[in-house]
């Protein structure tokens, strides 16, 4: 336990890192937008300002994930992580296509950009934001909650290189059209990689079974074992992206003592650890002699 909380203080120091950092970046780039009259770099600050906000929500999640259990929230607070995910990827979704409509009303005008604020903001807004990924890399993993806010960061470390390079061709080209071809195209590739990860916390908060597991597979498994008559009421779900819990009904095949159910039990739980990585098992034994699987 000692361990598992040790990591959560290293992920959270650094989230407040990053936070400060996308901050700063987010502020120069605003100003910097309005002062060169680049829409790609305001979607650059807008992206930067949902990623300060997805970082921070992120942070408090994950706050309230380590808080004990009580006797109102009897599993705790650990879903706040998949929420915070959820409302992250809705939020850039939403920013996505909002800045799309934004560019294409854009195309219609092409205003004059200057292209060296431009280039040195988006320039700036690469250093922090691949700093800010590489800071957050070994943990993407660790968490729907901490890949969101990865996804966003990387997402805006592409938009920053993005700009960079329509900064250069409007710089030395006069190529004014790429400004809001940039954005459409950033807008695009966040929009595709987010549906992904809404997908994800939606199945999560839903309580559906995950996608790598099937019930039929489990309950198969399960009737290979000694002393099962059957197997049925089974649920299957994921209280976090890491913790997966399983419940059923067991129908004895003898009317064995209640004492006599723990080895069987342990049996169980080993089978579905082992085999299919799941943490937290809940099974109701049952025993009657005319019970027939087809009739019910």
């Amino acid at each position: 336990m000692a361990h598992s909380h040790e990591t959560h203080q290293v992920s959270a120091s650094k989230l407040v890192f990053t936070i400060i950092l996308n901050g700063i970046i987010t502020a120069a780039q605003i100003v910097g937008g309005i002062v060169s009259g680049s829409l790609a770099l305001i979607s650059d600050a807008v992206h930067n300002l949902s990623d300060m906000i997805s970082v921070i929500l992120a942070y408090i999640a994950q706050l309230l994930g380590q808080k004990p259990s009580t006797r109102k929230s009897t599993f705790g607070y650990k879903r706040a992580e998949i929420l915070a995910a959820f409302i992250n990827a809705l939020a850039l979704i939403g920013i996505s296509i909002f800045l799309v409509f934004e560019a294409i009303d854009r195309l219609s005008t092409l205003p004059e950009v200057d292209a060296k604020w431009m280039f040195w903001l988006g320039l700036l807004g690469l250093i922090a934001n691949g700093i800010s990924v590489l800071i957050l890399e070994k943990e993407k993993n660790k968490s729907i909650n901490i890949k969101a806010a990865y996804l966003h960061l990387l997402g805006d470390a592409l938009t920053s290189l993005a700009v960079i390079l329509g900064a250069v061709l409007i710089w030395f080209y006069e190529i004014y059209w790429i400004d809001p071809v940039v954005t459409i195209l950033i807008s695009i590739y966040l929009f595709v990689h987010t549906i992904k990860l809404l997908k994800e916390s939606v199945t999560i908060l839903m309580q559906m079974a995950p996608a790598d597991l099937h019930i039929d597979e489990i309950e198969k498994r399960l009737m290979e074992l000694n002393d099962l008559k059957d197997v049925h009421h089974i649920h299957l779900w994921n209280l976090t992206d890491k913790l997966i819990h399983f419940e059923c009904h067991i129908i004895l095949k003898d009317d064995i003592k209640v004492s006599e159910t723990n080895k069987l039990f342990r049996n169980v739980q080993r089978m579905l650890h082992d085999e299919f990585d799941i943490e937290h098992v809940t099974i109701q034994f049952e025993y009657d002699p005319g019970h027939c699987k087809d009739c019910d």
